[in-house]
């Protein structure tokens, strides 16, 4: 039974007469007493008493009264949920990473999200990347990406990826003959990292640091590319994971080292506050960032 039908004995019973539902149905008299005749043809039974002034509804069209308003009541609140969904779906997100390599790919997964997902805003803070956690505690930033897990009963840590740390050098290094490096290693090489503080450099938080080691000259370069070019140069060397310098041109007199017998290894982190976790545009970013840095 099509919907117009429920609408025709809905508004009928409401109106009081066919003729008062012309308006409300923006369709003529004539129209609506055929639509109603087909109806009743196809139903077997009277679904109005009629005389010349008043409409009665059957026993039989007292129920399909009932029915159409238990029709079109969770049809309301059907679209009524999708309004809250639709809603749900705008918003702007503050992001920021502890680890810049991210800042390498992030433009292109924004740049995805804006065709994805166009009611979602994302705006990239590159300052202070080291207080992260407290950004996201006091809502300066939304979301966090970070390579240790927070312990706050009012965060939500979500495991995105595992990755190892490795050490770039040329070939003609003299590092380079060594089968993996010991944090003593790095007393005497020249190392270049992206910015300062040190704190935010992995290398240095979670492998020379424990061991009490300062390279002999640390130079913070912003751009890989030249940090690439000095590495060539045999100017120094830099640590990073392996996947960061895919969008870049490698010099096969480049050479990869693992750093520590085991490697440097690192899990990274979602960092959001459990009172947004839920907030549709939220679950629709991490949703996508998932599926676009599931790398190893």
């Amino acid at each position: 039974m099509e919907l117009k039908y429920f609408r025709l004995i809905k508004t009928i019973t409401e109106e009081g007469s066919i003729a008062n539902a012309t308006e409300r149905l923006f369709l003529t008299q004539s129209a609506l007493s055929h639509q109603l005749r087909e109806l009743e043809d196809r139903l077997g039974f009277k679904v109005f008493h009629r005389t010349r002034n008043t409409w009665e509804l059957t026993q039989e069209g007292s129920e399909l009264y009932k029915l159409a308003n238990k029709l079109f009541a969770s049809i309301d609140e059907g679209f009524s949920i999708i309004k809250h969904i639709k809603e749900g779906s705008k918003g702007s997100i503050k992001l920021s990473a502890e680890c810049q390599s991210f800042f390498h790919s992030i433009p292109a997964f924004i740049q995805k999200m804006a065709i994805l997902y166009p009611e979602i805003d994302i705006d990239v803070s590159l300052g202070a990347t080291h207080q992260t956690i407290s950004q996201v505690l006091s809502e300066d930033i939304d979301i966090a990406i970070v390579t240790s897990k927070p312990e706050s009963d009012d965060l939500l840590s979500l495991p995105i990826f595992k990755d190892e740390v490795l050490a770039i050098m040329h070939q003609e290094h003299h590092l380079n003959k060594l089968e993996y490096l010991d944090a003593s290693h790095f007393e005497n090489v020249h190392l270049l990292i992206n910015s300062f503080p040190l704190e935010g450099v992995a290398v240095y938080e979670k492998f020379l640091k424990p061991n009490k080691i300062n390279p002999i000259k640390i130079s913070a370069i912003p751009f890989t590319e030249i940090t690439l070019s000095m590495i060539n140069a045999n100017m120094g060397i830099m640590c990073a994971p392996q996947w960061q310098l895919g969008p870049f041109k490698l010099s096969k007199e480049l050479v990869f080292k693992r750093i520590g017998k085991n490697g440097l290894k690192r899990k990274h982190y979602l960092v959001v506050k459990k009172e947004h976790r839920n907030k549709k545009y939220i679950h629709d970013f991490i949703s996508s960032f998932e599926e676009d840095f599931s790398v190893e």
